[in-house]
């Protein structure tokens, strides 16, 4: 994520996470070459598409590959970033890139899950499996576009996720494959779709918090 610098990391390196640590290992060697993190976040974009149309046939094979695809396509999504941060390349513009893809990839994915599972699931449902992707894509996003403005009004560190032992709480993308594996794709696009809004009322209340906040504690 092409970060400015008023927003790269305040935690202490030991609570950073596991997947950006290894990031940083990885981007190092070429914070001296023509690759800039745009570079990066372009390549994400394109690894999480692939990842969403790989969803959109809703067989077991191809879920499995979208699966997979998509873990490569979020650990990528720390690359950009980890590169602006070691090479000094950081940018508004590649923040809100990044961003914008972010959003872009997660939405596309769950509403390709709610295809594929509404082209092959044998269980009746009341509501289009579509439409519950498209309820939880849309609560993803108004999450991303909620937590960029906490960062802009207040600071990286007003928006740091929840995290145990080196892992964030959106690091739960990572057991997507489990999911694939198991045949469980319904049920967790049932618990996406009830879940998503849930959070995204939780960021629209802590953005209400720091709207309220007086001016002076604002941090710019």
């Amino acid at each position: 994520m092409s970060t400015p610098e008023h927003l790269s990391y305040s935690r202490p390196v030991v609570e950073r996470p596991w997947d950006a640590r290894l990031a940083r290992w990885l981007v190092t060697p070429l914070k001296n070459s023509w690759v800039t993190p745009n570079h990066l976040t372009t390549v994400r974009l394109a690894v999480g598409l692939v990842a969403a149309a790989a969803f959109v046939p809703g067989t077991y094979g191809w879920s499995n590959l979208g699966a997979l695809l998509l873990i490569v396509s979020n650990f990528l999504d720390h690359t950009d970033g980890e590169l602006a941060r070691v090479s000094g390349k950081s940018s508004r513009i590649g923040h809100v890139y990044d961003l914008a893809s972010d959003a872009a990839v997660t939405i596309l994915l769950f509403i390709a899950i709610g295809v594929g599972v509404g082209a092959n699931s044998a269980t009746a449902l009341e509501i289009s499996p579509a439409l519950l992707g498209l309820v939880a894509g849309c609560a993803i996003a108004l999450i991303f576009y909620l937590r960029m403005r906490i960062e802009e009004m207040a600071g990286k560190a007003a928006n740091q996720q929840g995290s145990l032992g080196g892992f964030e709480t959106e690091d739960i993308l990572y057991l997507l494959p489990l999911v694939t594996l198991s045949n469980a794709v319904l049920p967790f696009l049932i618990t996406a779709a009830l879940c998503a809004p849930l959070y995204a009322l939780w960021v629209v209340m802590d953005y209400r918090r720091v709207l309220r906040r007086p001016a002076s504690r604002v941090v710019r």
